[in-house]
């Protein structure tokens, strides 16, 4: 996935090292796991992660409450089950900050973030209500203004850009997939718009890309040579998009097409990489593809992909060592495990930490939901 500036905090593509974003919204299961379980410890850890007012607060660069990892540590815990009330109190937290999120109204900008829209309409609808009331915000029609709606670029969504603090539009893919499933979920007419831009992103071989096309004037908006896969981004569509799937068929066949290119570029251990920098074997990337094998009910990737991260995750008598106080975390690699096994887990790799758990917490249920 592609940077973007930590001070914007859009959540909708911070990759690389310390600053890996998990980008998932998950259902509840039917039946939480137990606490004792793997994943049940890593959503223990995630909940513990949160402060008093129900946000993730990053003390680096300066400090600041980070809304876009808040929702990802919400979408962890929704998938893995329990923790209602710390998912309760985070939606509450949200509601209060979402020009803080979603506008540049921080920063003295008038830019309109369509990525931050559509992942907070996902959070608001997945936690217990839509999204036409959220923090006395309709997101539902704010998202509907963010697609496009005539010309070769029907149904993308673009940015409300500010050339005045040199913010241009950084929209993307990973924007786009939440925007499909909010608004088809909403009911909204741009829903199915947005689902069939979305759907030209994907390439031939089952992986989608993670950046459009930079002129959107262009005739052709769909996937072409020389455009590079991205694992996070294809399992991504898979997680988010089975759930508003049923009766469309180009999506199913998209989903099943996604699952395929995942399953053939798992590595022999179990794991995948990322692209781009994150291209090495990584607990964000095996996080998110195993998600989409559990969502697709591919269990022996998923199992496959799961005991790799459960060898990622503290576990075993802490107490008194450098890691007491944090069953349940997912390092980002093993080298991050054997340096935090030594020092601990500091404010400064904490972020590293939190976004891996989010992304890779909930793909651990397959070890106690898959049999094979």
């Amino acid at each position: 996935m592609s940077p973007l500036s930590v001070t914007r905090r859009t959540g909708t593509a911070l990759v690389a090292s310390v600053l890996a974003v998990s980008l998932v919204a998950g259902g509840d299961p039917a039946h939480a796991v137990p606490a004792s379980s793997p994943a049940g410890h890593g959503a223990t850890w995630l909940a513990h992660q949160l402060d008093r007012q129900g946000l993730i607060h990053n003390p680096n660069f300066g400090g600041f409450d980070d809304y876009g990892l808040t929702i990802d540590t919400v979408f962890g815990m929704k998938a893995i089950g329990g923790h209602r009330s710390d998912v309760a109190k985070a939606r509450r937290a949200l509601s209060k900050h979402v020009p803080n999120y979603t506008t540049g109204v921080d920063f003295g900008s008038t830019a309109v973030f369509a990525g931050a829209v559509a992942k907070l309409l996902v959070l608001a609808q997945s936690t217990g209500g839509g999204g036409r009331h959220f923090g006395h915000t309709n997101l539902v029609r704010r998202l509907n203004h963010r697609v496009i709606t005539s010309g070769p670029s029907t149904g993308r969504i673009q940015d409300v850009e500010d050339p005045a603090n040199s913010i241009a539009d950084s929209a993307n893919v990973i924007g786009q997939i939440f925007a499909a499933r909010g608004l088809l979920k909403a009911g909204s007419p741009q829903g199915a718009t947005a689902l069939k831009f979305l759907l030209k992103q994907q390439c031939g071989t089952g992986f989608f890309r993670l950046t459009f096309n930079t002129d959107k004037s262009a005739r052709d908006q769909g996937c072409g040579t020389g455009d590079h896969p991205d694992t996070d981004v294809t399992a991504l569509a898979v997680v988010e998009l089975a759930p508003v799937a049923q009766g469309h068929g180009k999506l199913n066949r998209a989903l099943r097409d996604a699952t395929r290119w995942l399953k053939r570029h798992q590595h022999a251990n179990g794991s995948l990489g990322g692209a781009g920098p994150t291209s090495r074997a990584n607990a964000n990337s095996t996080g998110l593809a195993g998600w989409a094998f559990l969502t697709e009910g591919t269990c022996g990737a998923a199992r496959h992909a799961a005991g790799w991260l459960a060898e990622l995750q503290v576990t075993g008598h802490l107490s008194g060592t450098p890691l007491a106080g944090e069953r349940g975390a997912i390092a980002y690699d093993h080298a991050a495990l054997r340096l935090a096994k030594k020092d601990g887990i500091d404010k400064t790799s904490r972020d590293q930490w939190r976004r891996a758990g989010s992304q890779a917490a909930p793909a651990l249920l397959a070890l106690t939901r898959c049999r094979s």
